[in-house]
């Protein structure tokens, strides 16, 4: 498997999942990622005990997991001199300082990036803030739910106005987890940058940026027709191969055949009813339009007298754009996430086996396989004194004190 990251070490200085989850990135790509936690408490994401509607304290905390993997924990306090003297050390072995901290809690904790590169001019400095950089809203915190599925048109782009409640994410850390991988490309590009200039340079990644990425095309089209962007009721469109229908065994399909006549003249051929073709209501484009609440009702009817599976088979040769939809357990079974790698088996510190989504980046054809989530501090000793070459009588001075854990 080709670890493209490989001999690069990521110092990550960050908490909770969208800062954490692009170092996991890196991780699975091959980077040694030094996760720097709370010399008492860890990261905070440790602490969460249920996310949405379901819970995190069983056996294997999954989100810890999915932006954790493959890392190396040291418990540091970054408020004490001896603390800062352990990190400093760190900095200058390190080729990326990532960090999840406000601009504002940089400052007090002393790393800014004009106090980071002077202990290595060599290093990539890169932050994820909730908001941006700049602005009034700079030091404030947030998570993807405010700032990347609220405040950019997310949200609003998905409610439908006859119902009383705004929609939330589609689930937890969804927003981060897009973030982490723009994250993961900007390190990536600026370390390419590094070793084709020479040049060590910083990025910055927002939540607000990102969600305001993802509703990029609806914005600007919002923007062309001065009009907010609102959710399409499919029901009502004047095509018939575009829009959601239900089988009769529950499962709802989506169909989106952009070109509407060739593909009506194909699926007329696949239900064994090419007379179709030729009726008078379907047979230019002009008249499919026209009757498309006809034509509606033919494919309404083909897919709901039909279980999933028999639409499958139906369907099997229909060259037209399809698919059923599925919830985030029937995916794991699914025939293309499973030839493709998408979710891999992993195992956390206790080696309880559970499953990881890939990372969506493969190498040469190969999924990239996870490693696991580190213990609270699980390598500090090892960091300290490998990486380090740090006097054990030291590390245990440090101990005492209360700097390392």
């Amino acid at each position: 498997m080709v670890q493209p990251m490989q001999g690069i070490r990521i110092l990550d200085v960050a908490d909770h999942t969208f800062v954490p989850a692009a170092s996991a990135v890196l991780a699975d790509w091959g980077a040694d990622v030094i996760k720097i936690e709370h010399a008492k408490r860890g990261d905070a994401a440790r602490g969460l005990a249920s996310s949405g509607a379901l819970d995190l304290t069983g056996q294997v905390h999954a989100i810890l997991e999915h932006a954790n993997r493959g890392k190396r924990s040291l418990g540091l306090d970054l408020q004490t001199e001896e603390g800062m003297a352990v990190l400093h050390r760190l900095i200058a072995i390190s080729d990326v300082f990532l960090t999840n901290k406000p601009p504002n809690v940089r400052e007090r904790l002393h790393i800014t990036e004009e106090e980071v590169r002077p202990h290595n001019e060599n290093i990539v400095y890169a932050a994820g803030t909730a908001w941006g950089h700049k602005g009034p809203e700079a030091d404030r915190g947030g998570y993807d739910m405010t700032s990347f599925w609220v405040r950019s048109g997310a949200a609003l782009g998905t409610w439908y106005t006859d119902d009383e409640r705004m929609p939330s994410q589609p689930g937890p850390a969804f927003g981060d987890s897009i973030g982490a991988m723009t994250i993961a490309g900007g390190i990536a590009t600026a370390l390419f940058h590094r070793q084709r200039t020479g040049e060590a340079i910083s990025l910055e990644v927002s939540l607000l940026g990102t969600g305001l990425w993802a509703m990029g095309a609806g914005v600007a089209m919002s923007h062309v027709n001065n009009t907010p962007w609102r959710p399409v009721d499919l029901s009502g469109l004047t095509q018939p191969l575009l829009g959601n229908y239900v089988t009769s065994d529950g499962y709802t399909i989506n169909i989106t055949c952009l070109q509407p006549l060739p593909y009506w003249q194909e699926f007329c051929r696949v239900i064994d009813r090419p007379e179709l073709i030729d009726d008078e209501r379907f047979a230019t484009y002009e008249a499919l339009m026209a009757n498309a609440g006809p034509a509606r009702a033919i494919v309404s009817q083909v897919v709901t007298s039909r279980t999933l599976d028999e639409i499958r088979e139906l369907f099997d040769n229909f060259s037209g754009q399809w698919t059923p939809a599925l919830d985030t357990l029937e995916i794991m079974d699914d025939p293309q996430v499973q030839a493709n790698g998408y979710v891999q088996d992993a195992v956390n510190e206790e080696g309880i086996p559970f499953k990881l989504v890939a990372v969506p980046v493969q190498f040469n054809g190969e999924p990239a396989a996870p490693g696991r989530a580190p213990g609270f501090n699980e390598h500090g000793d090892e960091i300290l004194t490998e990486n380090l070459g740090m006097d054990w009588d030291d590390v245990v001075d440090l101990k005492v004190k209360g700097v390392v854990t």
